[in-house]
């Protein structure tokens, strides 16, 4: 099997502490953090590109988040949180918050202890998607990702 693009989606705090992959191969990730009720879409989307985020006309590196229907009140206190734990330089654009250059995670720990934390500090449920590269489906079964969660990329 041809190594490509591969996205993992709907994944559970609890299900990415089971994963083993190989962290070099992770692209980027995404946690999105829901409010009940779910219709109402209220979230806070936590998320980071290895190669940056698109800022304007530059690629800004470290994480990011971006917020839906979340009362303008509360972004300073989600912002002091993600700071404390990874630093970087608090930057906004419309409905997105960057951490330029703060700490960058890759692993299925971080990741998932990041998205148990938001989900108990912020009271919301944590959705996972995961995108690697260079990487076959077989080496990422191997790893523990299941492939009923996998939605390959065309190239």
């Amino acid at each position: 099997m041809a190594k490509g693009r591969m996205r993992y989606w709907k994944i559970t705090s609890d299900e990415l502490g089971g994963y083993a992959y190989d962290e070099k191969n992770l692209l980027n990730w995404e946690i999105k953090c829901v409010r009940e009720p779910e219709d109402e879409a209220h979230f806070i989307g936590v998320f980071m590109y290895r190669n940056g985020t698109a800022y304007d006309y530059e690629s800004v590196k470290g994480i990011c988040y971006f917020h839906n229907n979340i009362d303008r009140k509360e972004l300073p206190e989600i912002t002091k949180f993600l700071q404390e734990k990874f630093g970087g330089k608090e930057m906004e654009k419309g409905e997105r918050v960057f951490l330029k250059d703060s700490k960058e995670i890759y692993s299925p720990k971080d990741i998932s202890d990041l998205a148990k934390e938001m989900e108990s500090k912020f009271n919301t449920k944590a959705i996972i998607s995961l995108e690697f590269g260079g990487i076959t489906a077989d080496e990422l079964k191997e790893a523990g990702l299941p492939e009923a969660k996998l939605l390959p990329i065309p190239t």
